[in-house]
């Protein structure tokens, strides 16, 4: 029990996931000027930069590794990094700064059947009782008049959550192919992955990827904090965190996101979003708490991915 409780980093998923709530400062102002593809290929290609030193290795224990775990590696690229972020990103363009930050919500439940079908975890009922309000609280502040959603929120909304389903694979996926590669190396080559795929979207989509000089600083900002500084910690919890609890600590983002959007955008929540917030808070922190603390944690699946892939063959 001590060496679970040791090597379990919920927490640690949690605080990447805050990290990446950061995002609509630099993220939203460069939607409104510039091609959402535009802006995330520059961030990508800052990021190339950070972590070349960890490509070539990379790409030598990837070619090593099974056909799992390359297909997982190309889904994280193209899918969770460079699609997800596009469609991210144009959502801003659509909605308000917190709104397609907080439609995280329907990446548990995908991730949940994701994580069942291919890493065969078992979620025990006590799981309901933190996912189920966490859930909700996310539908609450996501929409201010959660039973009137008007054309222009749903638009965003539908680009918010094809966003967390590719990024929901990315989770189950970074989990299992945690098994072969490293964090740094899932990190280098989701980048890498997803830099190489927005190149051939912006060819065959005739995209421009100019963005002006101004856009630089914030551009480097985007990379470093919410981009590199969080994947490094997330894949570093991943391969000790079941994903399923993994998904559910990441909702710790559309709170961060939230606190953005009031104290640097004037964006106002209502009392229903208000109630949201209070239950994805305590849905997060409950759920980090109970895994650490119980003899009975809520996803009944060994830490370790390794031990995980194997249980689940």
């Amino acid at each position: 029990m001590t060496s679970r409780r040791a090597a379990d980093r919920t927490w640690l998923v949690a605080l990447a996931a805050s990290l990446w709530g950061l995002s609509a400062l630099w993220r939203g102002p460069l939607a409104k000027e510039y091609p959402a593809l535009a802006i995330v290929f520059w961030e990508h290609l800052v990021l190339v930069v950070l972590v070349s030193p960890w490509v070539v290795p990379a790409v030598r224990r990837v070619l090593a590794a099974s056909t799992r775990t390359k297909v997982s590696v190309l889904v994280i690229g193209a899918g969770s990094s460079a699609l997800a972020t596009t469609l991210f990103t144009a959502a801003f363009r659509l909605g308000d700064p917190i709104t397609p930050q907080v439609l995280q919500k329907l990446q548990p439940l995908i991730a949940i059947a994701l994580a069942a079908l291919v890493l065969g975890e078992r979620l025990r009922r006590s799981y309901a009782a933190f996912a189920l309000p966490a859930v909700i609280g996310a539908w609450l502040l996501a929409f201010a008049d959660p039973l009137g959603v008007s054309v222009s929120s749903a638009q965003a909304a539908l680009l918010a959550v094809g966003a967390a389903a590719l990024w929901a694979a990315g989770t189950v996926l970074g989990r299992a192919a945690s098994a072969e590669l490293r964090f740094s190396d899932l990190t280098a080559l989701r980048f890498t992955v997803g830099l190489v795929t927005l190149l051939a979207i912006s060819g065959v989509t005739s995209t421009p990827l100019a963005i002006g000089v101004d856009a630089a600083p914030r551009i480097l900002l985007l990379a470093l904090f919410p981009g590199l500084l969080a994947l490094v910690l997330y894949y570093r919890a991943l391969g000790h965190t079941p994903a399923s609890r993994a998904t559910l600590a990441e909702l710790a983002f559309p709170l961060t996101a939230a606190v953005v959007g009031i104290v640097a955008f004037d964006a106002s929540l209502t009392g229903s979003q208000w109630v949201g917030f209070a239950l994805v808070l305590a849905s997060v922190v409950g759920l980090a708490l109970h895994e650490q603390r119980s003899s009975r944690p809520s996803v009944a699946v060994p830490d370790d991915a390794r031990e995980a892939l194997t249980a689940a063959r």
